[in-house]
């Protein structure tokens, strides 16, 4: 019930509800401030911002995504290089397994992220998901070049559109609420097809 809520959880219930249905941009402050019974002038005490009312709500969640993908490049790099085209998608594989459990564990957050945060530094997060994994793959392209097993130079521009097509694939289950042992199996031949294509691309 209401009544058993802090003010500030009652101000993140209004926020989320306010966010997810218009959007960061098109958010009324106003009306977030007036469903939860309080004055602008009280609303300032706990936030001084609209943009920092959304930080509160989803930072902690898209600062957890990015790292969670970093850190698997990151250990995926710091195997030993003739161990790497072995397993080559198994650590990052593993790693949007979880990030999957964890969306759908802060669905509403997350939802915010993908769908609502125009306006917001939150809006480039896929960019940045794509951004760590074409540095990713051009480190691994100079490990199979080391290995002798040279991969074909890959056109940046055609790189990026595979990879954005990639995470908006894999998103899309978060978005439209997919149930997740359907979610499970999607990313597990998304993984398949994704991580054979990138092999055929790179000669291997």
């Amino acid at each position: 019930m209401d009544g058993n809520l802090t003010t500030l959880e009652r101000i993140h219930r209004a926020a989320k509800a306010e966010f997810l249905q218009k959007g960061y941009k098109d958010a009324s402050l106003r009306n977030i401030v007036k469903s939860v019974g309080m004055t602008t002038g009280a609303f300032y005490g706990y936030y001084k911002s609209k943009e920092e009312l959304f930080e509160a709500l989803v930072g902690e969640h898209y600062a957890y995504l990015l790292n969670c993908f970093q850190k698997a490049q990151k250990d995926f790099a710091n195997l030993p290089h003739e161990q790497q085209p072995e397993v080559m998608g198994d650590i990052s594989g593993a790693c949007m397994f979880d990030m999957l459990h964890y969306a759908y564990e802060h669905l509403e957050e997350c939802k915010l992220i993908l769908c609502c945060s125009e306006g917001t530094k939150f809006f480039g997060f896929i960019d940045e998901m794509v951004e760590i994994e074409a540095e990713a793959t051009h480190a691994y392209q100079e490990v199979l070049q080391e290995l002798g097993r040279p991969s074909p130079q890959i056109d940046p521009v055609l790189e990026h559109i595979l990879i954005t097509g990639m995470f908006h694939t894999f998103f899309e289950l978060v978005i439209h609420e997919m149930p997740l042992r359907d979610a499970e199996n999607y990313v597990k031949e998304m993984r398949a097809f994704y991580t054979a294509g990138w092999m055929k691309i790179m000669g291997q």
